[in-house]
C-alpha cells in the first residue's frame, strides 16, 4: 500500500513537504501491529462492498487505530480514504467512468488537506467524514463542480412550465475549492456533464439542479461584489427557503476566512474583495445561515 500512496501523491500533485509527511504517517501505522490490522480490515471490507453503512465507523475506527500509532486522527482520517482510492479506481474502470471524472472527483482529498492546513495547521483532513459520498460512487466531480442524486423533499415548485413536486429526483450541487474559478463558462459546462451523466437516474428525463449552501442565504445574497463569479453563481438559483444561525454562533467562518469562529469579527482577514464585503456585512450586524436554491435546467 504505501507503494501505491506513493504513486497517489505524485498522480494528484501534492507537495512534495504534504507527500512526505503523509508517507512518513502511514509508516507509522503501517508498523503498528493492532492499527496495521484496522487499516487492512477496513480496506478488505470496501472491497468487499460499498454499499454498505459503516462510513462513520470507519472513520473513528481509523482515527482511533492512528492515533495508538501517534498519528493525528485528522491525517489518519485522510489516509484512510487515500488508501480506499485504490479499489475505487478500479471500480471506475469496471463501470466505465472516465480517468478524468475520477481524477477530479480524488482531488477533492488534497483540497480538504489545504483547507485543513490553513484552518487547522495539520496536514490532514477535519471534514473527512464529507469523503464517503465519492467512495460509495454516489457523487462525482464534473468540471468545476460537483454533484450527486438527491430526493426533493420541499414544497411544489413551478417555473416555466415545469413543476418540481416532492419525491422527484434531483441532482445536488457542491462547489469544491481549487484553483480554478467558477466562471459562467465552467459551471455551463459542468451543468452540461452532469445532465448527461446522470439523465438515466432521472425517471421523467426533468433535470433539475440544487444547492444547499450559506452562499444562499437570504440576507446575505446581495452581499457579494456583483463583478465577482460568486454573485454571478449564486444569483443563477431560485432560493426557495433560508435559515439563520443561531445567535453568535457562525460555524462556517472557516469556508471563507480558513480560520475558526472566535467570537470577534475583527479577526477576519480582509484580503480578498469576497472576505471584505462579507466581513463588513457581519461588522454591521448581520446574520449568518443557509439556504436551498433551485435551478430547473
Amino acid at each position: 500500500m504505501k507503494e501505491y500512496l506513493k504513486q497517489f501523491l505524485v498522480d494528484f500533485d501534492y507537495k512534495e513537504s504534504d507527500a512526505s509527511f503523509l508517507l512518513s504517517e502511514y509508516e507509522k501505522i503501517a508498523s503498528h501491529r493492532d492499527a496495521n490490522s484496522t487499516f487492512n480490515k477496513i480496506i478488505a471490507d470496501y472491497e468487499k462492498s460499498i454499499h454498505i453503512d459503516y462510513y462513520k465507523d470507519v472513520l473513528v475506527k481509523a482515527q482511533s487505530a492512528g492515533t495508538d500509532a501517534g498519528v493525528h486522527p485528522y491525517t489518519s482520517g485522510l489516509l484512510i480514504f487515500m488508501c480506499l482510492s485504490k479499489h475505487l479506481k478500479e471500480l471506475y474502470d469496471e463501470r466505465g467512468i472516465s480517468e478524468q471524472i475520477y481524477h477530479d472527483s480524488m482531488l477533492d482529498l488534497r483540497y480538504k488537506l489545504e483547507e485543513c492546513k490553513l484552518v487547522k495547521n495539520i496536514i490532514g483532513s477535519f471534514v473527512a467524514w464529507w469523503f464517503p459520498g465519492f467512495f460509495d460512487m454516489t457523487r462525482f466531480a464534473l468540471g468545476r463542480l460537483q454533484f450527486e442524486m438527491s430526493t426533493y423533499n420541499g414544497e411544489d415548485y413551478e417555473k416555466n412550465g415545469k413543476k418540481l413536486v416532492k419525491g422527484d429526483k434531483v441532482i445536488g450541487v457542491h462547489i469544491p475549492r481549487s484553483e480554478t474559478p467558477v466562471t459562467k463558462e465552467a459551471t455551463d459546462d459542468a451543468y452540461a456533464q452532469a445532465a448527461k451523466f446522470f439523465i438515466d437516474e432521472i425517471p421523467n428525463k426533468q433535470v433539475v439542479f440544487v444547492c444547499h449552501s450559506w452562499l444562499l442565504y437570504t440576507a446575505t445574497l446581495e452581499v457579494f461584489p456583483k463583478h465577482s463569479n460568486t454573485y454571478r453563481f449564486i444569483h443563477e438559483f431560485d432560493v426557495t427557503w433560508d435559515s439563520h444561525d443561531k445567535e453568535g454562533e457562525y460555524n462556517d467562518a472557516w469556508r471563507l476566512f480558513d480560520m475558526d469562529y472566535t467570537g470577534n469579527v475583527n479577526d477576519y482577514p480582509e484580503n480578498t474583495s469576497m472576505r471584505r464585503a462579507y466581513k463588513q456585512y457581519l461588522l454591521d450586524g448581520g446574520r449568518t445561515g443557509e439556504g436551498f436554491g433551485i435551478i430547473m435546467y
